[in-house]
């Protein structure tokens, strides 16, 4: 077991029956991103725990699926808007206290709707209480709907809840009245919608990885970069210069993580004639050593598409402009 803690808060973090801490209250579901509609469901297992009176007072657990369900049926790596370590950090801000990774395999995949509540809700989490989303199927083939779910759970006298879906409308009412999902959240972030994705997670978008040697050309042209090595399975949004507000953590263990304004470039950065994909981010009115830091980069807006440009002299008076741009977002 993982004991993923920061500022005191833990998120124990299960992978086998031996790990787990019971009795349990579980939210069920897949919960990348862990967005608006995921916090929805999380929601009403948050509130049992807390009204609980007697004496053993079940963990609030996130119950969700290693590899992906997706990853599993095609055999192809999916890229993710939260891995692990985000999505601890955004479940312990929720003040969950356990997320269990199912391991996806043949024999998990295969188990009828009665044999997952009974074998694994029931024997292995001890559960007490269940939270599901409305559209939440599971079992074999799928095959078991939330109101299946919590038929089934009754036999056992598990409550269920099941959380009606909520849409882009509950938050601002002038849009589409689209259900909020990982799927819409990849999507306008692959069209460079931002403010779309940042409403549909409750918050900014991240990318966050340590600062590594890059070739250092942004320094020869005035505009020094910092190169961020993201984990494998970041899910990348659309490839081009974003405006960007960047938190540095660990600068020194007696210093508080500090918050600056910039840009950044994802792409193959095409003017060199690059082939592998990086990120590379500039911070205005910065100096210092980055190498080694931890940069946690919160998306804002998409500037522009990535373009190659004839000369560095132009790439260079382009970013200028990129920068002009983005302080004007920043009114710095």
């Amino acid at each position: 077991m993982l004991n993923l803690s920061q500022n005191g808060c833990s998120v124990w973090v299960a992978s086998s029956t031996e790990e787990l801490l019971t009795p349990t209250a579980v939210a069920l579901g897949k919960f990348d991103g862990v967005h608006l509609g995921h916090q929805r469901v999380i929601q009403p297992v948050l509130q049992s725990v807390w009204s609980q009176e007697n004496s053993v007072r079940p963990y609030s657990t996130v119950v969700t699926f290693d590899p992906h369900p997706q990853e599993f049926f095609t055999g192809l790596p999916r890229d993710l808007l939260t891995p692990l370590d985000e999505k601890v950090a955004q479940l312990r801000s929720l003040g969950v206290e356990q997320l269990v990774l199912l391991p996806f395999d043949r024999e998990l995949s295969a188990l009828s709707p009665e044999e997952f509540v009974d074998k694994i809700l029931v024997q292995q989490l001890q559960c007490q209480q269940i939270s599901v989303g409305q559209d939440f199927c599971f079992g074999k083939k799928r095959m078991g709907t939330a109101q299946d779910l919590q038929a089934i759970a009754a036999k056992y006298n598990i409550p269920v809840t099941i959380v009606p879906i909520k849409t882009d409308t509950d938050i601002l009412p002038a849009t589409d009245d689209a259900r909020i999902s990982t799927s819409l959240i990849r999507e306008s972030l692959e069209a460079g919608d931002i403010p779309k994705a940042n409403r549909l997670l409750g918050r900014p978008y991240t990318l966050t990885g340590e600062v590594v040697t890059g070739q250092k050309l942004g320094r020869t042209i005035g505009f020094p970069t910092a190169n961020i090595q993201l984990p494998k399975d970041k899910f990348l949004p659309r490839h081009g210069v974003y405006a960007i507000e960047a938190i540095i953590h660990n600068e020194t263990p007696d210093k508080s993580p500090t918050q600056h304004f910039g840009v950044m470039n994802i792409g193959n950065r095409p003017t060199i004639n690059g082939i592998d994909t990086r990120v590379e981010v500039h911070l205005f009115n910065w100096s210092g050593d980055l190498y080694g830091k931890i940069l946690e980069i919160q998306l804002v807006k998409f500037l522009r598409p990535e373009q190659k440009f004839p000369s560095l002299e132009a790439l260079k008076n382009q970013i200028q402009l990129d920068c002009t741009a983005a302080k004007a977002i920043f009114s710095c």
